[in-house]
């Protein structure tokens, strides 16, 4: 099973949903995931915290903006696993109100505020043995090239985890 958060931060609920496993279930998260961020990035708290960690650069360092959200949420936001034996996808503002997800909930609050202030975003899905997806992060576009921002180590924009050995790309 999956639970999905529509929750606000003050009410926190969920609804259940049946996710297939394999490959067939991370496509059908990351597709959750690219429908939260599509979503909540006209949100106004998504919008606001994203200018609020911008606001002190300079105008158009687009590199910098980016280089500002990745570091909120991977340093900001705690890593905390899911429950054990159950898929836990929170939504960008429960992930702000409560300050901790797992790499899913890093990487769709992370997706929302770039995108709600212009940046590009997609979801890389990661496995390092064939056949087993693991991990996810999000990819943001600096210049003309898919920049890694890595939420869960800490790991500058542009660096991916190591021994990738299979990728899943979904465009938000």
């Amino acid at each position: 099973m999956y639970l999905r958060s529509d929750a606000t931060p003050d009410r926190l609920s969920g609804v259940l949903f049946g996710i297939p496993s394999g490959v067939a279930g991370v496509r059908a998260t990351l597709y959750l995931m690219r429908d939260l961020v599509r979503r909540y990035r006209t949100d106004l708290a998504v919008r606001e915290r994203a200018a609020a960690l911008t606001q002190h650069l300079p105008q158009k360092s687009w590199t910098r903006e980016i280089r500002a959200l990745h570091e909120y949420v991977r340093d900001g936001i705690r890593y905390l696993k899911d429950t054990n034996g159950v898929e836990v996808v929170q939504t960008p503002v429960v992930t702000m109100a409560v300050k901790h997800g797992d790499c899913d909930d890093k990487a769709t609050l992370l997706a929302a505020l770039l995108e709600s202030i212009g940046h590009p975003a997609r979801f890389v899905a990661v496995g390092f043995e064939p056949g087993k997806y693991s991990h996810v992060y999000v990819e943001s576009k600096i210049g003309e090239q898919w920049a890694p921002l890595e939420t869960t180590s800490m790991m500058s924009p542009g660096m991916a985890p190591l021994r990738i050995v299979q990728r899943m790309i979904v465009k938000v």
